[in-house]
């Protein structure tokens, strides 16, 4: 057998990392097939198969093979993933040697079979023995072989994972998850490290924050980043995604190449996943940005893994207050604040010339980063194209409501606004007041910025309004066509799912409702507000403490709100005076009068038409003063009473309509027009 292996000889070759690896790992099969550790002539032959023929019919030199110690001496490149690791983490020799026996099962099914059938357990891969058979000749390197595998730096990294529930010599030796695709330049993460997908088109990283990353925090990010140097670069904002994006746009800015995680899953996955981490962003050669937050909301702070073994930087993108990064390695602080109003317009003139005279009004509408305005820009070029038209603000509207969907929350619901002007009838004083609203939040670069209002007071860019009035007379109506103007989407609050007995739940519940709101770029209704902005009461007991302790969270988050938030309610005497001293604006909705109960009417009648000629819409607005609401219900009501009668729609439904109207409202029907019998 040995002069047959002799003769056959596998020659591989030593060009690129493969190979490399292929050959040092050839040359321990090599003597696997010839220690004879076990007396099934079958493992043996495995082996030998494998060597006589070579790996996929490859050819090379004697020296490529590992002399006694595992080294070859062909000399191999600084950018070779295995001499990364061996320098960043600081290998012996014999660690080195480690990671090619653990590495064996993965370069042959070959090598895997003659393994499964010398494992004690009969599992693919090498056991501590067999590693102090073919890399220990004396008692005393055996020892050190105990240490290594015991607290040498590569199982400390995680490079080398040690079994430890079986008899030392049986203990299994296992490479980090998918650091065998890494030293081969493959690409892979494990499963509870998934790469984050890119938020905006290549090259695009850094458009628009040309002075965040002048700040003098992103430029000594930048400069360690560059350097390679150990440290952890902490990047902070007041949201956890917004962070992230920019800890990506510093690595761009460093030259470095980063890639982006946010870790999630079981626990005990989660920390192996980890613990992989560490070999294989040094063998990949990328700085690894990770996204940290609490397992969940209103939750304390929670401490950041801490890499001691990690060689270079390593970013935590983190929302202020969320984590505490502790242990030894350094720790750069980046701040981030989000762009000006002056900042989004020139990333919109830059990224739609086609739209400049827009920038204004785009920045204004979407306070969304520059790689996200990006992509929802392609997509609407995509639209405009497909219909083959010109590039319109309602394909940006499109784009943007497409890539900033709301994260999933049972508090709101998400209504996709379809109501226009000519739909609301209301005052002409309460038309104008939400005129106002809508060039209040589309005017804020010439007045906050060009003019310097309110400068660096927080919430400063959010418009917040109260709507009161009775059921039924355009409230809803009135936020919807706000939206509609906007371009944006309409999230309703649904109180009775973010009202919570248990003490805590309702600010958390809270907080993901405005967190919705902010990346989703919508207008935030709360629809019978004072249940949840009623008056604070003197405390009697602990439950009264913590209902007012509610209270006053909210009026903080909502005073923080950049966006349009707009609390509707029946009963205005209910909502504490705090919160009225905050709005922007307070509009009353009054049942409305003749002359606006007859336009509502024709607005709820889609075509005359369908009226029979004895129906006189101006009779029915001066006999009966009802609110918008109930005039559509009665409108709807008559159409399918007219369906089913196969006729018109006639005075006759309509009055009955009306009634049963007045019945649901508890209030008395004031009799059918003169001359008409009551239906």
């Amino acid at each position: 057998m040995h002069e047959l292996l002799e003769r056959t000889r596998p020659v591989v070759s030593a060009d690129g990392v493969a190979a490399r690896l292929e050959s040092a790992a050839l040359g321990f099969a090599r003597r696997l097939a010839t220690l004879e550790l076990t007396g099934d002539d079958d493992v043996s032959l495995s082996v030998w198969a494998f060597l006589a023929t070579g790996s996929d019919g490859v050819a090379a030199t004697e020296d490529a093979m590992p002399n006694g110690n595992g080294h070859g001496s062909a000399s191999h490149a600084a950018t070779d993933p295995l001499d990364r690791l061996v320098t960043r983490l600081r290998l012996a020799p014999v660690e080195r040697d480690l990671l090619l026996v653990a590495a064996l099962p993965e370069l042959h099914e070959s090598l895997a079979a003659a393994l499964r059938r010398l494992h004690p357990l009969g599992l693919p891969a090498a056991t501590a023995a067999l590693a102090v058979r073919l890399l220990c000749a004396s008692t005393a390197e055996r020892r050190m072989l105990a240490a290594t595998l015991a607290a040498g730096a590569a199982v400390r990294a995680g490079a080398i994972r040690v079994d430890h529930d079986a008899p030392w010599p049986e203990r299994t030796l296992r490479l980090a998850p998918e650091l065998w695709s890494a030293l081969l330049g493959h690409d892979g993460w494990p499963a509870a490290l998934e790469p984050v997908p890119s938020n905006g088109p290549d090259g695009m990283e850094t458009l628009g924050l040309e002075r965040w990353l002048e700040s003098a925090s992103a430029r000594r990010a930048c400069r360690a980043l560059g350097a390679g140097m150990t440290c952890t670069v902490l990047v902070s904002a007041d949201d956890d995604e917004l962070a992230l994006r920019r800890a990506i746009a510093l690595v761009a800015r460093s030259g470095e190449r980063g890639v982006a995680f946010a870790p999630s899953g079981p626990q005990s996955a989660l920390e192996a996943a980890m613990a992989a981490l560490v070999p294989l962003s040094i063998a990949r050669d990328v700085v690894p940005v990770l996204r940290l937050r609490p397992a969940a909301d209103g939750q304390p702070p929670v401490e950041a893994p801490r890499l001691t073994q990690l060689g270079g930087p390593v970013i935590f993108a983190v929302r202020e207050g969320t984590v505490m990064v502790r242990g030894p390695r350094p720790v750069l602080p980046v701040p981030v604040e989000r762009l000006t109003v002056a900042e989004r317009r020139t990333v919109w003139r830059t990224l739609a010339p086609e739209l400049s005279r827009d920038a204004a009004q785009l920045a204004a509408r979407y306070t969304v980063e520059p790689g996200v305005a990006a992509l929802a820009l392609g997509d609407a070029r995509r639209l405009a194209s497909l219909d083959q038209r010109a590039l319109a603000l309602d394909d940006v509207a499109a784009g943007m409501r497409a890539r900033t969907a709301p994260a999933s929350s049972g508090g709101v619901a998400l209504v996709r606004p379809q109501a226009t002007w000519d739909r609301l009838v209301l005052a002409p004083d309460r038309l104008a007041q939400l005129h106002e609203a809508r060039e209040r939040l589309l005017r804020q670069a010439t007045v906050l910025d060009d003019w310097g209002f309110l400068e660096g007071r927080v919430g400063a860019r959010g418009v917040r309004m109260l709507f009161a009035g009775p059921p039924g007379t355009g409230k809803t109506l009135a936020a919807e066509v706000l939206a509609r103007a906007l371009g944006v989407d309409l999230l309703v609050v649904d109180v009775s799912r973010t009202v919570s007995k248990w003490i805590g739940e309702t600010e958390k519940n809270l907080a993901a409702v405005f967190d919705a709101a902010d990346g989703a770029q919508s207008v935030l209704l709360f629809d019978e507000a004072d249940a949840l902005f009623g008056k604070r009461t003197e405390v009697g007991d602990a439950r009264d403490r913590y209902a007012n302790l509610e209270v006053a969270y909210l009026l903080t988050r909502l005073e923080r709100f950049e966006g349009l938030a707009i609390l509707s309610t029946n009963l205005r005497q209910n909502v504490d005076p705090a919160f009225v001293r905050r709005l922007e604006f307070v509009i009353e909705f009054d049942e409305p009068a003749v002359a606006e109960r007859e336009e509502i009417w024709r607005c709820h009648v889609p075509s005359t038409d369908l009226l029979a000629p004895d129906v006189d819409l101006g009779e029915l607005a001066a006999l009966y003063p009802i609110a918008g609401g109930t005039i559509r219900n009665a409108a709807v009501a008559a159409g399918f009473l007219a369906a089913t009668a196969g006729t018109p729609i006639t005075r006759h439904h309509l009055v009955r309509a009306l009634r049963r109207e007045y019945e649901k409202l508890g209030r008395p029907f004031p009799g059918a027009p003169a001359g008409m019998a009551v239906p």
